[in-house]
């Protein structure tokens, strides 16, 4: 892709210049947002306390990212409840990866599932580093040290699960779920999309990141003796079949997205609060 200028600040953007921007920071932040909170179901379920208490530094690491995503959406007049607590579910642009409920009592199932979603986030960051909208490109570099570790961190006990045959079996259930809904992360939200490549506001098409993206974990499952079915691809698109029914990026979710955002803001709601004590602090006043 051809190196752009940087685009204007916040107040001075065009339209489609701010229709991109907000179409690529809603994905953001929604992703970050809702898996940080499906991770905070292991909390004290962890099969031990080092892994209790990484998943929990883990759960804070990806809201502390949401934050970053969603205090850059407040730069266009939106506040947190907006963005939030009184948001519309149906306007969330999370990957339905994110929402699933964890299978009951299985450990695999965290583990694949931050594995796939953190090497697609790795390749995301990547292609934001040169980002043309400085407000995101000046944030990228506390993100990436933190999901750098939680990329480690997935892979050695990807590893560790599938040196046993139990082990490894969990790990086949985990990635035969999950893989659909993985791919799901790279799906394009229509015309929008072309906007922000234009734009430059990354450097890769999902196209491109996505085709990395299934080398890297195919090659890494198999190495542990785990089958992965290659998604086909026809004119840049994967194909219908190997997609799950609900990929999330266009606000058609699955059924327990209703009931984890019914979860998330109940107490926002049965306090009858309109406004919301922030997430984290404005990182621009650090």
């Amino acid at each position: 892709m051809a190196a752009t200028a940087d685009l204007s600040a916040p107040n001075d953007l065009s339209d489609r210049e701010r229709e991109a921007v907000e179409a690529l920071l809603y994905r953001l932040a929604d992703d970050e947002f809702v898996i940080a909170d499906r991770y905070t179901d292991w909390q004290v379920h962890a099969p031990t306390i080092e892994s209790d208490i990484a998943i929990a530094n883990i759960a804070q690491d990806e809201l502390g990212h949401a934050r970053l995503w969603y205090d850059l959406l407040e730069d266009f007049g939106y506040t947190e409840p907006d963005l939030i607590w009184e948001r519309d579910p149906d306007t969330f642009r999370h990957s339905t990866l994110c929402e699933l409920p964890f299978a009951e009592g299985d450990w695999a199932d965290a583990i694949v599932r931050s594995y796939l979603y953190d090497e697609a986030e790795h390749l995301r960051l990547g292609a934001l580093e040169g980002s043309s909208y400085p407000r995101i490109r000046d944030r990228i570099g506390k993100v990436t040290s933190e999901e750098d570790y939680h990329r480690e961190h997935a892979e050695n006990w990807l590893r560790r699960l599938a040196g046993g045959d139990e082990g490894r079996e969990r790990v086949q259930d985990a990635v035969d779920r999950l893989f659909p809904h993985a791919l799901a992360l790279f799906e394009p939200v229509g015309e929008v999309e072309d906007d922000i490549d234009d734009l430059g506001l990354r450097t890769r098409t999902l196209e491109d990141m996505r085709a990395e993206w299934v080398e890297t974990v195919t090659d890494t499952l198999t190495s542990i003796g785990i089958d992965v079915e290659r998604p086909h691809v026809e004119d840049g698109q994967v194909a219908e079949e190997d997609l799950p029914e609900h990929v999330g990026r266009d606000g058609d979710h699955t059924d327990h997205w209703s009931t984890h955002f019914d979860e998330i803001t109940n107490t926002y709601r049965e306090l009858e609060r309109h406004d919301a004590t922030r997430l984290m602090e404005d990182p621009d006043d650090e």
